[in-house]
């Protein structure tokens, strides 16, 4: 044996002890699986494991009533939050959380959430380290073999979660303060590196806005963002809350002042947007602006043939896209074109 080969055994003598067991990984028979959902900005999760139905009676049966279970199988269920949350109309703070149930044969089931999270089944339970009890009533529900959770219902505000098993259903209503949670959130990213962009500032202040924040906040921080580069963006951001304040003047004034700076994209993405929000006149007049600034560009008249098609004029919209098949280059863009003026023609 040479010396490294000598070395090796030696190795191995030490690393690998006499009469050692090496377990293999095996398929686990209630493979492990994790949920998550985004409510605003609170992170919903949930660590489980799913056994099978496999011919077994669940509900009496392999879980019984009256006991607490785990709410899945080998360790407890593991449900966390990363903001406080309600469930139902109980206040439950952030944090991670055993999960189990207390099913009963008849009527509401108990949902508990335990501080406990790391414990091996429910065996060891104790209710001194209950964080909330909430009555929960399950339902009937299209088979399914494996146990199973689902985030349904999903609203800005709220979302049910809904565990699943053979044929039964339960659903935990989950709701968050998306409005008071997301300013919250927007102040603090405002302290790190967003606070010396104009991007930042522009975007907290626009979503403040729009969803019923403090509009003398909102437009403080429109102002920080003009005052750090003065664009488009941010001057028809301010005069949308000018708007919302009652300055009508003011608002018109910001909004022309931002439209005699914008470019053919600004001007493009704000008729886009007017048709995305139902306002079609609106994005036709803007479309035709980009027409009028910018007559040689094939996509402006791209964009105006799309909001008169959606207006309903045939006519105008076939012109228009005409007009831009004759100037675009790209044969992406003139395949697609042709095939808007056959289903315009058709």
């Amino acid at each position: 044996m040479g010396p490294k080969k000598a070395a090796f055994a030696v190795v191995l003598a030490v690393a690998v002890p006499a009469g050692a067991q090496m377990p293999l990984r095996l398929p686990d028979v209630s493979p492990a699986a994790t949920v998550r959902q985004v409510v605003g900005v609170t992170e919903i999760e949930v660590d489980f494991h799913r056994p099978a139905v496999n011919g077994r009676k669940i509900w009496g049966g392999q879980v019984p009533y009256d006991q607490v279970w785990r709410a899945g199988a080998n360790e407890n269920t593991v449900i966390s939050f990363d903001t406080p949350v309600k469930i139902g109309a109980a206040d439950l703070a952030a944090g991670r959380y055993g999960l189990h149930l207390l099913p009963t044969a008849t009527g509401e089931w108990t949902v508990i959430f335990s501080r406990m999270a790391d414990a091996w089944g429910s065996f060891s339970y104790d209710a001194a380290e209950d964080a909330l009890r909430v009555a929960a009533r399950p339902e009937s529900a299209p088979f399914q073999e494996r146990l199973g959770y689902s985030f349904d219902d999903l609203t800005a505000n709220s979302v049910v979660l809904a565990l699943r098993w053979e044929e039964l259903r339960l659903p935990i209503p989950i709701a968050v303060d998306a409005k008071a949670l997301g300013l919250a959130e927007l102040r603090r990213q405002l302290r790190g590196l967003p606070r010396f962009g104009w991007v930042g500032w522009n975007q907290a202040a626009n979503w403040s806005r729009q969803n019923g924040g403090d509009l003398e906040e909102a437009e403080g921080w429109a102002d920080r963002s003009i005052g750090i580069q003065r664009n488009f963006t941010n001057l028809r951001t301010k005069s949308l809350i000018a708007g919302a304040r009652g300055r009508t003047a003011e608002a018109a004034e910001l909004l022309s002042q931002a439209m005699s700076i914008a470019t053919e994209a600004e001007i493009n993405q704000l008729g886009y947007q007017h048709l995305a929000a139902g306002a079609v006149d609106e994005a036709i007049a803007t479309f035709r602006k980009n027409v009028a600034d910018h007559p040689d560009s094939w996509n402006t008249y791209d964009s105006l043939g799309e909001g008169l098609a959606t207006k309903g004029d045939k006519a105008e919209s076939i012109r228009n896209y005409e007009k831009a098949l004759s100037m675009v280059t790209d044969e992406t863009q003139k395949e697609r074109i042709r095939g808007v003026l056959a289903g315009l023609r058709g």
